[in-house]
Order: C-alpha cells, then sequence, then structure tokens
C-alpha cells in the first residue's frame, strides 16, 4: 500500500543513514522535516534532493540531546504540518563527544550519549504521539551488537544508551498499540557514509575488507539507502502488526558466530 502524502520528521537527516532514509520516503512522495545540528548546508542539500524527488518539506535545527529543543523542533512541525505519520530518531553526536572505553569516560561523555538517545527517543516519541494519528510509525535508530557485547570498549556510552533505546521501543510499543501505532528499532551494520567513515583510514579499510571477505554474508557492506527501504517497507499497511521489534538490516552479519572465522562457515 502507497505511502505517499504522510509526513515524516527523521533526525539526523541531514546525512548518512538518515538522508538515506529520507531521500527513500521522499521517493514515495512522504513530505520530510529534515533535522540538522549543526551542518545547515548539508540539511539544504539533503531537502534539494528530497524536491527533486517529488516530494517537499523544511529544515529544522535542535540539539537533541536538550529536551527543551526537542519540543522546539516539534512546535515547528506542528506549525508546518500539522500532523506527522512516521518518526524516526537517527540523530547522535560525532563519536569524540563519547568514544571512550569504560574505565576512562567521563560523566560528561556518559550524559552526552545518554541524553542523545534514550532521553531523546522519550521525550520524541512522546511529543509525537501527540501530533500523531492511528496508525502512525515510530523508529528508532540502533546498533543492537553494540548493545549487547562489550568488545568494543570505548562504545561503552552509546552502546547503554542504545541499550536503553531498545528497551523504551517495546514499552513505547504496547503503550501505543491500542492506536494502531508501530514502534520498532532497526539495527545496521557497518553501512557507507555512516560512523564507518569518521574512524581512521586504516580502520575502514579492515572493517570493509573483513565484511567483504564474508562477515557480512551478501560480501559487501550496507548503505543508506538499504536502511531507508527497510523503513519504507515497515511504514506500509501491511506493515501494521509488526512492533515491539529490534530489525536487522545487516546483510546477515548478526548470523556469523563470532567464535568462528567466515571462511569456515561460508563453506
Amino acid at each position: 500500500m502507497p505511502i505517499e502524502g504522510k509526513h515524516a520528521l527523521i533526525t539526523g537527516s541531514s546525512r548518512g543513514i538518515g538522508r538515506g532514509i529520507a531521500l527513500k520516503l521522499a521517493e514515495n512522495r512522504v513530505k520530510i522535516a529534515v533535522h540538522y545540528y549543526q551542518n545547515e548546508r548539508a540539511a539544504n542539500d539533503t531537502l534539494a534532493q528530497i524536491r527533486q524527488r517529488g516530494s517537499d518539506g523544511f529544515i529544522v535545527q535542535a540539539d537533541v540531546s536538550r529536551s527543551e529543543q526537542i519540543a522546539n523542533m516539534f512546535q515547528r512541525v506542528r506549525a508546518e504540518f500539522n500532523r506527522l505519520d512516521i518518526f524516526v530518531s537517527n540523530a547522535r553526536p560525532e563519536a569524540a563527544a563519547f568514544f571512550q572505553p569504560p574505565m576512562d569516560i567521563t560523566l560528561e561523555q556518559w550524559d552526552t550519549a545518554c541524553d542523545s538517545q534514550a532521553k531523546a527517543f522519550l521525550v520524541g516519541a512522546r511529543e509525537t504521539a501527540t501530533l500523531m494519528g492511528n496508525g502512525g510509525r515510530i523508529f528508532a535508530i540502533t546498533y543492537a551488537q553494540g548493545s549487547r557485547t562489550g568488545g568494543l570498549q570505548p562504545w561503552v556510552g552509546m552502546g547503554s544508551a542504545k541499550a536503553a533505546v531498545e528497551s523504551l521501543v517495546r514499552y513505547f510499543a504496547v503503550a501505543l498499540a491500542k492506536r494502531g501505532i508501530t514502534v520498532n528499532a532497526i539495527s545496521p551494520g557497518w553501512t557507507e557514509d555512516s560512523v564507518l567513515n569518521t574512524l581512521p583510514q586504516q580502520a575502514q579499510d579492515l572493517i570493509r575488507n573483513w565484511h567483504q571477505r564474508g562477515w557480512t554474508p551478501m560480501g559487501r557492506l550496507g548503505t543508506p539507502e538499504d536502511v531507508g527501504n527497510v523503513v519504507a517497507l515497515l511504514c506500509t499497511a501491511e506493515a501494521a502488526w509488526i512492533t515491539g521489534q529490534v530489525i536487522y538490516a545487516d546483510g546477515g552479519a548478526s548470523l556469523m558466530n563470532p567464535e568462528v572465522p567466515p571462511e569456515i562457515q561460508l563453506g
């Protein structure tokens, strides 16, 4: 069923995965509120690409780690759209703001991770519910592997925050179920044009080569468009019975056994 004519707010949609989601929804004639924090030029570029795809929208600035700015963002959405059908909580701070191991992370860095994720989703989902009619869609972009493992030590702040988001998804799914609003988390694997591209080049090359060699069974990293396809699919009426789930969109990487080399697993 088409989703044409819907209205969406996607945080962090000036670039990366958020942009990929925005552009895929725009192809389906969804109007988009493009959120950004610092890079207004990138947000305007996303909006221009949305218009090239035959849709429209506007840009809105906010620091999602501050609840009052989230409230202001939703006031702007109300003024522009007067409703909201799709909300995607995707924004995150730059890695330098939180990327420290558990013995070194400062409380400020911890708060940055938790406020930008768990608190932002809590406030955003509640604000969304006041604008959303029956049958709406709420999504949180997570990284489930990072919230369930402990090997990537500097991810402790973001991993813990994402684990809290995944828990909130389940609670909101129950709270909003009688209104037909679904609430799901989407967990991409390593994705091009995302946090991967902020890592040192050597680390990027190691990750790409490892996944292309077989750690992702499909033999490549994901793209923002891949994640956008999943969001668009779950926005259809046919997906109305799926709620409270963590949907892995990772080309099968999460199916691999970390104790066995991929060359053996893939036969």
